[in-house]
């Protein structure tokens, strides 16, 4: 039994109808922005040799926040990806605002079709936070997620990103952040225990924060500017995870030794 949710959820649950008024009037006022388009692309280089990666998902994957793929995280990643392997990154998309953990494993993974892939990446957990889903349904959904994955895709190395940072969300009140935000620390814990139980798989436990992003890549812009609504991420936050989750991949020695690099 996890403690800490078992102990929000009887804190929470006076809450309930309070959390869902303020949802509910959340939802009116936030635009809503469409899935990013053209999902498949390669970034190129000098090189002759091609890697394949692939990215599965919820919203910020899916590139809600900006026209194209090209622009968001995957497009980005895939740069990032090519000017450091020295190699062509030919990319895939596969992801749907809105999608839990169960949703991804139920509805995509058998639409992707048999193709050469070198690496996976995955990005969820808001979706099944804001499900109030909880750690044990959470680390179940997961755990079918990575199997359907690991028979499909013999082989290749999954990596989870960072959870989604809901305690910076502009347009979220106070007590949303505060519920769902601590729910989705508790999921990216359970998620760093499921990982430690399949090989080639790996989670990126370092929290998003825009003060961290800030100082780490002496970014010469403010808070307000990582989010494209209040809750998605812009293009140049997109540009700049990509970035931290390409620095992860590659300075992880496993990582690095699983994508033959």
């Amino acid at each position: 039994m996890n403690l800490k949710y078992t102990l929000g959820a009887i804190l929470t649950i006076p809450l309930l109808p309070l959390l869902y008024f303020q949802g509910k009037k959340i939802k009116k006022s936030v635009p809503r922005l469409p899935e990013a388009k053209n999902p498949k692309g390669i970034s190129t280089t000098t090189s002759e040799k091609t890697f394949h990666l692939l990215t599965i998902g919820e919203s910020t994957i899916a590139g809600v926040g900006v026209a194209t793929h090209q622009e968001g995280f995957t497009g980005s990643l895939a740069n990032e990806l090519a000017s450091k392997l020295h190699k062509n990154i030919n990319w895939t998309v596969f992801a749907k605002s809105g999608y839990t953990a169960k949703k991804v494993a139920k509805k995509i993974i058998d639409k992707i079709p048999e193709q050469p892939i070198d690496l996976i990446v995955i990005g969820l957990g808001g979706n099944d936070a804001f499900e109030l889903n909880g750690p044990k349904k959470w680390n179940h959904d997961v755990r079918n997620l990575i199997n359907s994955l690991q028979v499909r895709f013999k082989g290749v190395p999954i990596v989870f990103t960072n959870m989604p940072p809901i305690k910076e969300f502009p347009a979220f009140t106070g007590l949303i952040k505060f519920t769902i935000g601590n729910l989705v620390t508790i999921l990216g814990d359970e998620l760093e225990k499921v990982v430690k139980d399949f090989d080639n798989v790996y989670y990126y436990t370092r929290p998003v924060s825009s003060i961290d992003l800030i100082k780490r890549y002496d970014l010469k812009i403010s808070k307000a500017d990582f989010f494209s609504d209040g809750v998605h991420p812009s293009k140049i936050t997109y540009q700049i995870w990509a970035k931290d989750i390409s620095n992860f991949i590659l300075q992880s020695p496993e990582i690095k030794k699983a994508i033959g690099f």
